[in-house]
């Protein structure tokens, strides 16, 4: 269902293929992917909708997610563009399948900002998002220095659990992350995780440890840091009594806690307020007739996309205090709960 920050109406936008030049209040619509991964619904909708605001008091936000449903999505755009929408800023469930949407849009002169993840099949106006292969790269040398840490990168082996394969962005990721494993540890087992899915990637660890056994797995490449509280899961569940390294992304409160107390061995912390605000501005200028320049473009395998590639932020234990605490992503009261607070109070987080 279409949701929106202002009161929706009939006359909130302009007849489909009759667009302006530009409106001072123009009507955008943000459409996220899914909530298994928390960052949608506490991070980059409302940071994007209150950035909205701040520029431009009178645009209409309507909002959509997905649930990781591509056909709900596809109708979430479609009733977006009918309602008169003016600027479009997608990120899709399925990124190589959504060509024909952004077909509509331009049909009907709307303008198209992916957000997060990289659309093939036409072009469009702008690309936001965080260097995926970097981020792929920052996560397996965090893990090979983990492993080589403790003697272990040579020997037993490790489990690769990569994000979703109609994710664009989690081919970045396993691109960057066997960059820097390939030759320098044993990959025993590698799993592409449909929807991103904790319960799917505990079932893969599960699978994994069964099939390399218990001992033999020293260490885990784990995408986000949703799957890795799958993969944690299973590991507590089959017993060890200390668990091996393994990396996450997106900074989630949880795992944010598992690294205090030494369950999850890192996370990659993305500025996702930059990326939020960011998309906004574009988004808002876009709707006024505006389009600023981009500082670099991406091929998406039909052009140059226009683009704003920002920068991830590696964070083991000792790094939490002075990135994602320091930046108010979270208070400290809020990651210093119960048990984790002795933890807290050892990298000095009070």
């Amino acid at each position: 269902m279409l949701t929106a920050a202002a009161v929706l109406a009939g006359g909130c936008g302009n007849n489909a293929g009759d667009k302006p030049a530009g409106s001072d209040a123009p009507t955008i619509a943000l459409f996220l992917p899914e909530s298994k991964t928390t960052r949608y619904e506490a991070f980059d909708r409302p940071l994007f909708e209150a950035k909205v605001k701040a520029l431009c008091a009178a645009c209409k936000v309507l909002y959509a997610n997905a649930d990781q449903d591509a056909a709900k999505q596809q109708q979430q755009v479609e009733a977006a563009l009918a309602q008169g929408a003016d600027v479009l800023v997608l990120d899709a469930v399925d990124a190589g399948a959504v060509a024909s949407l952004v077909n509509q849009a331009k049909q009907k002169k709307v303008p198209v900002v992916a957000y997060d993840r990289l659309i093939s099949g036409i072009t469009y106006e702008y690309y936001v998002s965080f260097d995926n292969v970097r981020v792929g790269e920052m996560q397996g040398q965090a893990l090979l220095d983990a492993l080589n840490k403790t003697g272990k990168a040579g020997s037993g082996q490790i489990v690769m659990i990569n994000g979703s394969p109609t994710d664009p962005s989690s081919a970045d990721y396993k691109k960057g992350a066997h960059k820097i494993l390939d030759g320098k540890v044993q990959i025993g087992r590698e799993y592409d995780t449909p929807d991103w899915s904790p319960d799917k990637a505990q079932q893969e660890m599960e699978q994994a440890i069964t099939a390399l056994g218990r001992d033999n797995v020293v260490g885990v490449l784990s995408a986000n840091d949703g799957m890795a509280g799958g993969a944690i899961a299973a590991m507590k569940r089959a017993g060890y009594t200390t668990l091996p390294p393994i990396t996450g992304q997106d900074a989630e409160l949880a795992a944010v806690q598992r690294i205090l107390t030494g369950e999850q061995y890192m996370t990659i912390y993305l500025d996702i307020r930059q990326e939020a605000e960011k998309s906004a501005e574009l988004a808002v200028a876009l709707g006024r007739g505006e389009k600023p320049a981009a500082p670099t473009k991406v091929n998406n395998g039909t052009g140059d996309i226009p683009t704003f590639l920002l920068d991830p932020t590696a964070v083991t234990a000792d790094k939490i205090k002075d990135t994602i605490i320091k930046d108010g992503f979270y208070k400290a009261s809020e990651v210093c709960t119960g048990a984790v607070a002795a933890a807290c109070a050892k990298v000095g987080i009070q």
